[in-house]
């Protein structure tokens, strides 16, 4: 569904909530930290997205965790079936390793692709899908204790999320995603300096995700600068509501 959710500088119009659409051996579920054997299974993609879309959602992240493991997509039909169901923008990642995959699938109806493992590796793929499809590339950068960990949140990249947000700036990315690792899926609270200092380094767009556990959370992100926050178990538990999120932060707007 390529609707443009964009402010035509690849920025978003406000600051938004959006719901995780994460989906492991065909079902929705949450990992704690991004480790696998701590799912906990929530239903059918498509059934969820619809569940977000009346909620309110106007846009779904939605995640390939299979394929962020294995390094090629293995949900590629529950996925297909989410952006055939949905009309609002969808975002898409895991397993996205090669620019003719990204094409593919933004030809196909995904709005942006996410790309960690690929951008990290080969930096000069953000330059050539954002040519072919400007303002089509959301870089996740993922973080634990500091440094940017690629394949599946296993591997370390040597590199800060600042030292990362600088060079896929200049490189076309639209924004950046960034995941605290450490308080992923935990339910425990957000950690927001390492937001600030993203949001300082760069003139992009920078998605919050992991941790967001309460409406002060949400609100947190926002006074931090992200344009946006990812939110999954939060909403999944109904430790609060995407209506009651998004309020949380309408006055700001």
């Amino acid at each position: 569904m390529n609707t443009d959710a964009s402010d035509g500088g690849g920025g978003l119009e406000a600051f938004e909530v959006i719901p995780a659409v994460d989906v492991q051996d065909g079902d929705v579920v949450q990992l704690v930290q991004g480790e696998r054997g701590t799912e906990k299974t929530y239903g059918e993609p498509v059934e969820a997205a619809r569940r977000w879309i009346d909620a309110g959602a106007e846009t779904l992240h939605l995640v390939d965790l299979d394929g962020a493991f294995e390094g090629e997509r293995e949900n590629a039909d529950a996925i297909d079936a989410v952006v055939d169901a949905v009309d609002v923008p969808t975002q898409l990642g895991g397993g996205i390793r090669t620019a003719e995959e990204a094409f593919d699938l933004l030809e196909r109806g995904v709005d942006r692709v996410i790309l960690g493992t690929a951008a990290v590796e080969n930096p000069d793929i953000v330059a050539e899908i954002s040519e072919r499809h400007p303002d089509s590339v959301v870089v996740s950068l993922d973080a634990k204790d500091g440094e940017v960990v690629v394949e599946g949140w296993t591997e370390s990249a040597g590199l800060s999320p600042v030292e990362a947000a600088e060079r896929y700036a200049d490189l076309g990315a639209a924004a950046i995603l960034f995941t605290n690792v450490d308080v992923e899926g935990r339910l425990e609270g957000v950690a927001t300096e390492p937001v600030r200092d993203l949001v300082a380094a760069t003139d992009i767009p920078v998605i919050a995700s992991g941790g967001v556990a309460t409406l002060e959370d949400v609100h947190a992100l926002a006074d931090a600068g992200a344009a946006a926050v990812v939110v999954g178990s939060a909403l999944y538990e109904g430790n609060l509501t995407l209506a009651a999120a998004q309020d949380a932060v309408g006055e700001d707007e």
